[in-house]
């Protein structure tokens, strides 16, 4: 299952934690996810095992028709591998940065459900990424319950204090629906935004204070 090449993309890509939570709207949201992945002709990526919210998106996913990648750590392949390896393709890497770096090679675009902090840790990894272009793939925020609120809160309150810029909210699609957002996802035309870095050196002709401005093409892809 390879990513494909451009904005019409087939492979999500979702992640979220071990646990269930104790609210069933959480669970709903999960199996409403792997539905409206399926309706939509998509494929799923997702950090494999048997256990929490993306066991039962991969489940509601496969029955309906969808190809399944697992892709896990080697350490947390105790914690269960795929509820049916039958049918489902498991990934197994060295680590959660090899993990994370599979992800992008294989998905088009990342949704991510309500979650612990190892869903905290792809999620702060591919928004810095994305911030320094590193890859330009979206990322989705699935708002079950307000639950990503308070991350919201923490961007605007870091843009406030001019630790990041404002642009960087465009980094994430909101929703508080899965067929909202996977429309929401779908519909998204990047805009053009080409990084560069400005340096200023002397300009050592003239001995004047002038400088010259070269411009350096900090773009990095995958």
């Amino acid at each position: 299952m390879a990513a494909t090449p451009n904005r019409q993309f087939k492979n999500i890509c979702v992640l979220s934690g071990f646990n269930y939570s104790k609210h069933k709207e959480f669970v709903e949201a999960a199996i409403d996810l792997g539905r409206s992945i399926a309706e939509k002709k998509l494929h799923l990526v997702y950090g494999g095992g048997n256990r929490g919210l993306s066991k039962l998106v991969s489940e509601a996913a496969f029955v309906r028709g969808s190809q399944v990648l697992g892709i896990i750590p080697r350490a947390l392949k105790p914690l269960g591998s795929l509820s049916d390896p039958q049918t489902e393709e498991e990934l197994v890497v060295s680590g959660m940065q090899e993990r994370i770096t599979e992800m992008l090679n294989h998905a088009d675009a990342f949704i991510f459900l309500p979650g612990d902090l190892a869903t905290l840790e792809p999620l702060i990894t591919l928004a810095s990424w994305a911030y320094l272009h590193i890859h330009q793939k979206l990322i989705g925020l699935l708002n079950v319950n307000n639950f990503y609120d308070g991350f919201i809160a923490f961007l605007n309150h870091a843009i406030k204090n001019y630790f990041i810029p404002s642009n960087a909210k465009k980094l994430f699609i909101c929703a508080h629906t899965a067929n909202e957002l996977l429309d929401m996802l779908q519909a998204y035309k990047l805009e053009p935004d080409p990084w560069t870095f400005v340096l200023e050196h002397p300009n050592n002709d003239d001995n004047s204070s002038r400088s010259k401005k070269y411009k350096s093409d900090l773009t990095l892809r995958l």
